[in-house]
């Protein structure tokens, strides 16, 4: 195998050097960064300006040329509501109504999110029996696709479930789970808890073990109670961590779409539609296709993510310096 590959590489070493000649050695450093830059604007840079520039037009054809330009139109006809609590008011009433389930949804999900993940992390932290076995039990559902995840939990809550077959077993009744809204709301909150919770579980309990074992001694030989213990030492030497747990878990669970498009589809009627997926339903799903309106609404949630990306990156840095 060497014998075939030496002759390639001294060959490719012959312009090599001579670029790296004529470049500089410290320019030549962007020889190699050139393929993967070239990428990064093509897939990332690119389609950002695409998404302006769709933002501002109408119309449902797909090339730039013939689509009418608007301006700012479609984010006037976004936020144009005489009362923005009621989406009945507004001329996109969908689009609010996706703005409130969401907001309701990542109150709800975030909250219990970190609730439950902290509670895990400190009885994980903890010496118990089998400490391996089921630190891997709470992690394997992020290992999971999110689409089986959905249909897992999908077949496990249909009317002829397993729930329901077992609720009937019981004699108790079955019920409609995901034809109720509020059932399925809550249900859709349950299923993206379970699937996330052992990410921000695992991050958690790396910061309680990195928290000194003498702070606990002393406090032991201090006569302290647990609880004492837990709000006077563990949580404020876990706050940073913490912070971050929330604001990744708040990037997630605005973005939240697979998960609940595979569970629910959005319904019933609109009771599980969050934003990602009217920004889908708009641009890909409907009919006809508005790559205007989805674009301008796409780039109101990219501008709450960067606020959200920018407060932790201030948290990491915060925490670098301190």
């Amino acid at each position: 195998m060497l014998t075939i590959i030496s002759p390639i590489m001294r060959i490719i070493e012959i312009p090599m050097l001579a670029l790296q000649r004529v470049l500089g050695i410290h320019r030549f450093a962007w020889v190699f960064l050139l393929p993967n830059l070239i990428l990064l604007c093509l897939f990332a840079f690119l389609p950002v300006i695409l998404n302006v520039a769709y933002s501002m037009t109408s119309g449902d054809n797909i090339l730039l040329e013939d689509r009418p330009y608007v301006g700012t139109d479609n984010f006037t006809r976004l936020t144009e509501c005489s009362n923005h609590f009621d989406p009945n008011s507004c001329s996109e009433d969908k689009f609010w109504r996706a703005i409130w389930n969401t907001l309701w949804f990542v109150t709800l999900q975030v909250g219990f999110m970190v609730g439950f993940s902290l509670l895990t992390a400190l009885i994980l932290n903890r010496e118990i029996r089998a400490r391996g076995f089921f630190r891997s039990v709470f992690f394997f559902p992020v290992l999971l696709s999110p689409v089986v995840i959905a249909l897992i939990w999908k077949w496990i809550l249909q009317r002829d479930g397993v729930l329901n077959a077992f609720l009937d077993w019981t004699g108790v009744g079955g019920f409609n789970w995901l034809v109720d809204a509020e059932w399925a709301f809550a249900w859709t909150v349950f299923l993206t808890v379970w699937a996330h919770m052992g990410f921000y579980t695992l991050i958690l309990l790396a910061g309680l073990q990195a928290i000194p074992r003498d702070v606990y001694e002393a406090a032991l030989m201090d006569r302290a109670r647990p609880w004492r213990i837990f709000w006077r030492i563990t949580l404020p030497l876990l706050a940073p961590t913490m912070l971050v747990v929330l604001v990744l878990a708040l990037i997630r669970s605005v973005q939240t779409f697979d998960e609940v498009f595979a569970f629910t589809g959005g319904g019933p009627g609109t009771a599980t539609t969050f934003i990602i997926q009217y920004i889908y339903e708009r641009g890909f799903a409907g009919a006809p296709r508005l790559f205007g309106m989805a674009s301008a609404a796409s780039l109101m949630v990219a501008g709450v993510l960067v606020v959200l990306t920018l407060v932790q990156l201030w948290v990491n840095r915060r925490n670098v310096d301190g």
